[in-house]
């Protein structure tokens, strides 16, 4: 959430891992411009709630869909939900174009907002300009600061034959999330992310939540004892306000409990389309074998 020019952190659903609603509801101040919700892991926000609660507010609601391409909300696809809804088309997201992103909106005003902040602050629109008349259609203004965050064609070209493709990938993550969530029920020590029946979830990521209290290990143990059985794990991610730029700036560890409780616990398991029916099953085995070893 945005209140004026420094965010404010809601807290998030324990079950879900996504942003409680009522969370944001409460730090609601006269100076909050603006809600940011993140589709953490590809799931869907509870989108219907938030937008409830900007419209009550007056606020603009964007969503951060970097995990979610390919997600639904209602049968509606992430990108058509909120004010502005932000991608990422990062090497190992969904899809990629190398690197960089796109925003989507519906918003006239905020689309032109929009164009001028990834070209320099430049417009070449007669109706944005100032000054006038003009000597030809060469003629162009600076009318705010922006940036350079045009993707080149190169990018662009391997973005389309990527969205191609996009049915597919989808399918095979939905197919091994499937067979993940089937394993890994089964155990009282593995902790499974709970979805929302609005979302029908392409995931970007898969995490499991260790239940350490049910565990003679750390994480960084069953990290490492991942690792040798050969299976690469990853942990998503570090609360934002643990790191010195947020720190300098005031914020203190325990402003959000439930993201910080599940932090200790989660490890992100490999998940991307490639993968085989035995890679699959040698990342499940290795849980368990790991999860009975240190079982108390």
């Amino acid at each position: 959430m945005y209140c004026g020019a420094q965010p404010v952190f809601a807290d998030v659903d324990p079950k879900t891992y996504n942003i409680d609603p009522a969370s944001i509801e409460s730090h609601i101040t006269e100076k909050t411009k603006a809600v940011v919700a993140v589709d953490f892991t590809g799931q869907a926000a509870k989108i219907r709630e938030i937008r409830e609660i900007c419209d009550k507010h007056g606020l603009i609601f964007i969503e951060d869909a970097a995990h979610s391409i390919g997600t639904k909300y209602e049968g509606k696809p992430a990108g058509s939900l909120a004010d502005m809804t932000c991608f990422s088309f990062h090497p190992v997201k969904t899809i990629t174009s190398g690197e960089g992103g796109a925003v989507t909106s519906n918003d006239r005003e905020l689309y032109k907002k929009l164009v001028l902040a990834h070209t320099h602050g430049i417009t070449h629109e007669e109706e944005q300009m100032e000054e006038g008349p003009h000597e030809g259609p060469w003629y162009y203004e600076q009318i705010s600061l922006g940036y350079n965050y045009r993707m080149t064609d190169f990018q662009a070209a391997l973005l389309l034959s990527q969205l191609k493709k996009l049915d597919r990938f989808a399918e095979r993550r939905k197919e091994i999330v499937r067979r993940y969530n089937e394993a890994f029920q089964m155990l009282p020590e593995i902790i499974v992310q709970e979805e929302i029946p609005e979302s029908d979830t392409c995931r970007h990521l898969y995490i499991i939540r260790l239940d350490l209290e049910k565990l003679a290990c750390t994480r960084r143990q069953f990290y490492d004892a991942m690792a040798a059985e050969n299976v690469q794990c990853q942990i998503h991610y570090v609360p934002v306000y643990w790191f010195p730029y947020y720190r300098h700036l005031g914020y203190k560890k325990g402003l959000c409990p439930n993201a910080e409780e599940i932090y200790k616990g989660i490890v992100s398991i490999p998940l991307y389309p490639r993968m085989t029916g035995q890679d699959v099953e040698d990342v499940i085995r290795a849980v368990k074998k790991i999860v009975q070893h240190y079982r108390k």
